[in-house]
């Protein structure tokens, strides 16, 4: 069974999830947005409201789809799952944990890739001279949620 849920994020704006039997196969991170909330009362979506309040939960508890394009994609996911909130990585670092030293660029297309934003946390990546880019997102939103963390 396939579910699309959309939910509110006081202060962020609107997300969407797509969960596909038990496990969350896509993410897109909230939004200022007219669309109206319309699941809040799946319990993901209540993890996700409580992360965008600045509770302390945890996400990787979550069963999500880790099959990439590539292996090396895939234990880019792994990887990253594990790096605890509050801390960062460089892209150099993600690609070493990710059993490929000297990788930093793939490593950035796969956060560039990333289909599961905040259960795969490429915002915990950065620049290995700053905290690097956040796609459409963009920088502020990359700062807003690090802080949100403690990471900043």
């Amino acid at each position: 069974m396939v579910r699309q849920l959309a939910y509110r994020a006081e202060g962020w704006g609107v997300g969407e999830l797509v969960v596909a039997d038990g496990q969350v196969v896509w993410h897109e991170l909230p939004r200022v947005s007219d669309t109206e909330t319309v699941d809040g009362h799946d319990p993901v979506v209540a993890l996700l409201q409580a992360y965008f309040a600045g509770e302390d939960v945890r996400l990787t508890d979550v069963p999500v789809d880790l099959e990439y394009d590539s292996p090396f994609f895939t234990r880019c996911a792994e990887a990253l799952r594990a790096v605890p909130r509050g801390e960062v990585v460089t892209y150099g670092e993600l690609a070493a944990l990710a059993g490929a030293p000297g990788a930093a660029r793939a490593a950035g297309t796969f956060c560039a890739r990333n289909r599961l934003g905040l259960f795969v946390p490429c915002h915990r990546v950065v620049a290995a001279g700053g905290l690097g880019s956040y796609g459409s997102l963009g920088l502020a939103y990359k700062r807003h949620l690090l802080e949100l963390e403690g990471a900043l």
